[in-house]
């Protein structure tokens, strides 16, 4: 399955961590590979890619379950944060890492703290991502300084770390939590730095009303005025906009996170998605984050995301298979900047390949291929994770790290964090 059309019978050849040939099957004796992995019964597809996470969030997963955005924020998982320490980080983001290989992610977008503890654990893991040191001021200027440069310091090293699988961004947490004149800074230094920008916008209708009051404007209308709309800006949520909202960022090209599953579980509020696909923006899908998702699997966000927009939508034609499918892999990649290189399987490409074992009961008989895999399929289905051309988990076995030990280590830190 290459994004463009469906190859019943084919093969695929790696070279140097490239796809060098997708196409009908060719006979081993014609190939001469090193390495031959039978797919059979298994579909091949672009790795998903998940363009919204804080992964290390994974730690604090079914703390201060159904509780609204503003109570779950303000009396647990900010002051929990507050006594992050970078090894904290490095666990969580270690068993995030575990979680998305076993379930076929192979790209994430992250914005959290000590972040460079995230780009340790994606180099360990192997995966791919786009990487940002989160920033805000919250009316305490000397706090954003400090945040800015961390952030700034961390995209200028990490770009093109692990053997290039990671790229960086800036990340300013939101409009409301950062002063117009440090989003003016912020993009300023990405245009200067060449960088995206990843941040979130519009996470709920309360958020929105008290951006309303508070500033006469949108927060869409804010960041217009502040020049910080452009192509290379990833929105996370993008919740109860306006239709003047919702033309403007199509107009700018913004890119959009659409994540159904935490939005619910919030309760904030189901983003237009399906107007802004209308319009022409590119929309990609994120879980957000393990605490407010409480899991990573893509394949599930693939379903609730399709399912959510079907109905509020009273259309059950809307978000078909195909398009949600492009969402979670191509439209992923664009979104954060490295489309011409993952997110499809195309010669040329880099080798981000996952196997799903459709030879499972909830996923026979197989009338339609992207059908079962965005209703039917579960992220347990993935057999065999590829990135850059090297495995990392076949047979459902993890190669690049030790489950056991991830586990161990996350369990600890997570009792020794809420105690702390």
């Amino acid at each position: 399955m290459n994004g463009k059309s469906l190859i019943e019978d084919g093969t695929i050849i790696v070279e140097a961590g490239k796809l060098a040939y997708v196409g009908e099957r060719a006979s081993s004796s014609s190939i001469g590979a090193k390495t031959e992995i039978d797919g059979q019964g298994k579909v091949a597809m672009p790795g998903l890619v998940n363009c919204h996470t804080h992964v290390a969030m994974a730690l604090f997963r079914g703390l201060a379950d159904d509780e609204p955005l503003d109570v779950w924020l303000g009396k647990t998982i900010w002051p929990l944060e507050k006594k992050l320490k970078p090894r904290d980080v490095c666990a969580g983001a270690l068993l995030g890492c575990l979680e998305m290989i076993k379930s076929g992610t192979t790209c994430f977008g992250d914005m959290y703290f000590h972040e460079g503890m995230v780009a340790t654990a994606v180099e360990r893991s192997g995966l791919r991502a786009a990487l940002a040191e989160g920033i805000f001021d919250v009316d305490n200027r000397l706090v954003g300084e400090v945040m800015f440069r961390r952030s700034v310091r961390f995209a200028q090293r990490f770009r093109g770390f692990a053997g290039g699988r990671i790229t960086t961004m800036l990340g300013p947490h939101a409009a409301y939590s950062c002063s117009p004149r440090l989003l003016r800074r912020i993009a300023k230094k990405a245009c200067e730095l060449g960088l995206g920008i990843h941040i979130h916008l519009a996470e709920s209708k309360e958020m929105f009303a008290k951006q309303q009051k508070r500033q006469g404007l949108s927060e869409v209308s804010l960041l217009d005025d502040l020049d910080f709309l452009n192509t290379s800006l990833v929105a996370a949520h993008c919740i109860d906009l306006s239709d003047d909202d919702l033309r403007v960022l199509a107009q700018r090209g913004v890119n959009v996170v659409y994540c159904p599953v935490g939005n619910m579980k919030l309760g904030s509020g189901v983003a237009r998605m399906q107007d802004l696909v209308r319009l022409g923006v590119t929309v990609a899908l994120g879980t957000d984050g393990p605490a407010s998702n409480n899991c990573l699997d893509m394949f599930e966000t693939m379903k609730v995301g399709a399912l959510i927009q079907k109905t509020v939508n009273d259309d059950p034609s809307v978000m078909g298979a195909h398009e949600v499918l492009r969402m979670a892999t191509l439209n992923g990649a664009r979104a954060l900047g490295i489309g011409a290189s993952v997110g499809s399987l195309e010669v040329g490409k880099k080798a981000d390949v996952i196997l799903v074992d459709v030879r499972r009961p909830h996923l026979s008989p197989l009338h339609s291929l992207c059908a079962g895999l965005v209703y039917s399929a579960h992220g347990s289905d993935v057999d065999t994770v590829i990135v850059d051309g090297k495995m990392l988990m076949e047979n459902g076995q993890v190669k690049t790290l030790d489950e056991e030990a991830v586990l161990e280590r996350a369990e600890k830190t997570a009792h020794a964090l809420t105690s702390r």
